[in-house]
């Protein structure tokens, strides 16, 4: 009689159980959402600044799935984020003020961006990748100030208006809204990161991100995972960008800027690549400093952020999340030692000296 080999699927569920592990939030989500919810409650005053923490963290989020899980170099993110926010601002003046129909529409759009850009950008590698990104960018940045009878160029996009959320909310001029609004799509969005960068398909691309040979010849199809991966990263972005266009009631061309480009990488760099918890970490400090070192010194706050990334780039070349999990490991040894019993110590040496025993 012929027995099935189990031994694929105990190496099957050895691979799926992890993953499934991964999922589940952690103490450092419950804080995060717990000092959010603070936010609200105590900093009224600056629940506008608050409002662009969280449309940037979503911002680096998308730009941490193309960099930090694919390993795509990118100067021009921007791209996907002004495509959404125009896409939200047009949406709202001429089809629907409908805020979560908007975030669609957004999304759909810079989706499509991405995916028309990535077909060229994803053929190369190295420096011409980073430049292609950067030519796009700019492309699109001309294009939106050259059609200013559609975009209003340098006037920015205006005249229209959301309209309450789910039909119940209405936007109001302190920001509760808006930061609640805000809170409320970064947390779908970061439970779909979550759940995407967890998922088979998300374990292939990172496979893809350390050796694309080696993965090929498994019989992954590299192109297209990268493709599918870049387009989600646009989609989020785009989500990002109807969001500010939302919250804001402008679309400013700086959206399609340059400069929101290497200001995205920045906190990606401060924070940590391929780490999710990196991207909100290096959003939240990047923003808050930023603001708090403008107010200070409006003349030189940029020396200032300079200085403090040189200093992340020498002492944490991993970002501020991995400065987090180097001591949060060292408070973890010690208590891993005082968990080993001496019974366990014993058992172990006992098998040992089995093992060598003739």
């Amino acid at each position: 009689m012929s027995h099935t080999n189990p031994l694929p699927t105990v190496a099957g569920a050895a691979q799926v159980v992890p993953a499934l592990r991964r999922k589940r939030l952690g103490a450092l989500d419950v804080v995060l959402l717990l000092v959010a919810v603070a936010t609200y409650f105590f900093a009224d005053l600056y629940l506008a600044l608050a409002t662009s923490v969280l449309i940037m963290i979503i911002f680096a989020l998308s730009l941490d799935l193309v960099q930090g899980y694919c390993g795509i170099e990118t100067l021009g993110h921007a791209a996907f984020f002004g495509s959404g926010a125009y896409a939200a601002g047009l949406f709202a003046l001429h089809v629907s003020p409908n805020p979560l129909l908007g975030l669609v529409a957004g999304a759909v759009v810079a989706a499509v961006v991405g995916l028309i850009t990535g077909v060229v950008v994803l053929r190369v590698s190295g420096l011409t990748q980073i430049m292609l990104t950067l030519a796009c960018a700019t492309l699109l940045y001309e294009a939106g100030n050259v059609a200013k009878s559609i975009t209003m160029g340098d006037d920015g996009l205006t005249g229209y208006t959301i309209a309450p959320v789910l039909g119940l909310f209405e936007f109001d001029i302190y920001g509760h809204t808006a930061y609640l609004y805000a809170l409320a799509v970064l947390l779908v969005v970061y439970l779909f990161t979550q759940f995407l960068v967890n998922s088979p398909f998300g374990l292939t691309v990172q496979g893809i991100r350390e050796n694309a040979m080696r993965m090929s010849l498994l019989g992954v199809r590299v192109g297209l995972r990268r493709l599918m991966l870049y387009t989600l990263a646009a989609a989020v972005a785009g989500v990002a960008g109807a969001l500010s266009a939302q919250v804001n009631n402008i679309v400013a061309l700086d959206t399609l800027s340059f400069t929101l480009s290497a200001n995205v990488l920045v906190m990606l760099a401060l924070g940590g690549t391929g780490r999710l918890y990196g991207a909100v970490l290096g959003a939240v400090v990047f923003m808050v400093l930023s603001d708090r070192i403008a107010a200070i010194d409006p003349t030189n706050w940029l020396a200032a952020l300079g200085v403090l990334l040189i200093v992340v780039v020498r002492f944490a070349p991993d970002g501020l999340i991995g400065l987090v999990d180097r001591f949060a490991a060292r408070f973890r040894r010690p208590r891993e030692g005082v968990a080993t019993s001496p019974q366990s110590t014993g058992a172990k040496a006992t098998t040992t000296d089995k093992e060598v025993t003739p």
